[in-house]
């Protein structure tokens, strides 16, 4: 049995739809899950009495990332060790790419990484780029006006679906990929002021202390803003651009434009 954990998430349900489409025995776990319901589970990665994962195969752990990097590694510890005590065969584990090194919630995953190459489970992990369906949401215009400051750097992020697309590759053999990471960016690169013009708006791009000081305000839990920041400081800086990508390798289609994607994002969020 697969246990996929962070069940509410966009990209956790996806993957479970793959999933059951191709006929996978998979279990959702969620931290508001219906006891009526059969095909979830309650998994709370803050309470040790709901890690228990002694009937699971494989865990797909998608990254508990939402909080500051000491409550994360906290989080994930308590999941790998878990695993490990409950005989789990495989932890299949969703990263953040190398692209990311730069990003203030990286740390995290680099510590996750670490622990499951030490954990003496077999291990694949998914190093996933940055969605392409936040770019665009973080880069709406408004009046006409894109002011988010991504600078003029190019990205390459990726489609949230061909992220769904290549963890299902993994879990329908999961022996197959024990032992890779996986680098799974884009496999096209954009800059902000190409959506702009996809948009037919304006590129006026803030400085990085205008953005800094609109924050300030703004109704966000501690850690958002430094994650917020460093992914346009990361932009401007031109290391969101990825040299390769493996998703090719695991996704039979081609890659999703990943540009059009990030449009239908900012008009959506408009």
């Amino acid at each position: 049995m697969i246990l996929l954990t962070g069940g509410s998430g966009q990209l956790s349900t996806l993957v479970a739809e793959g999933a059951k489409d191709a006929g996978l025995d998979i279990r959702i776990g969620t931290r508001s899950a219906n006891e009526t319901d059969r095909s979830r589970r309650r998994v709370d990665f803050d309470d040790p009495q709901t890690l228990r994962f002694s009937d699971i195969g494989t865990l797909f752990m998608i990254s508990a990332g939402y909080a500051e990097d000491d409550v994360v590694i906290r989080r994930h510890d308590a999941a790998i060790a878990a695993a490990v005590r409950d005989g789990v065969r495989h932890v299949v584990y969703t990263s953040l790419s190398g692209t990311g090194d730069h990003l203030a919630f990286s740390l995290a995953h680099r510590w996750t990484e670490n622990r499951l190459k030490d954990s003496g489970l077999a291990w694949t992990i998914l190093r996933n780029g940055l969605y392409a369906e936040l770019i665009g949401a973080l880069a709406t215009p408004v009046d006409g006006v894109i002011r988010a400051p991504f600078g003029t750097g190019r990205m390459s992020p990726v489609a949230r679906r061909d992220l769904a697309d290549a963890a299902v590759t993994v879990l329908k053999d999961p022996p197959a990929h024990a032992g890779r990471a996986y680098e799974l960016s884009g496999a096209d690169a954009w800059s902000v002021a190409d959506l702009a013009d996809a948009l037919g708006v304006t590129y006026r791009p803030s400085s990085l202390e205008e953005a800094r000081a609109s924050l300030k305000g703004a109704p966000l839990e501690p850690f958002q803003p430094p994650m917020l920041m460093s992914i346009y400081s990361s932009a401007a800086a031109g290391f969101l651009q990825a040299s390769h990508t493996d998703l090719s390798a695991l996704i039979s289609a081609k890659p999703r434009p990943t540009l059009p994607i990030a449009l239908e994002a900012a008009r959506a969020a408009k």
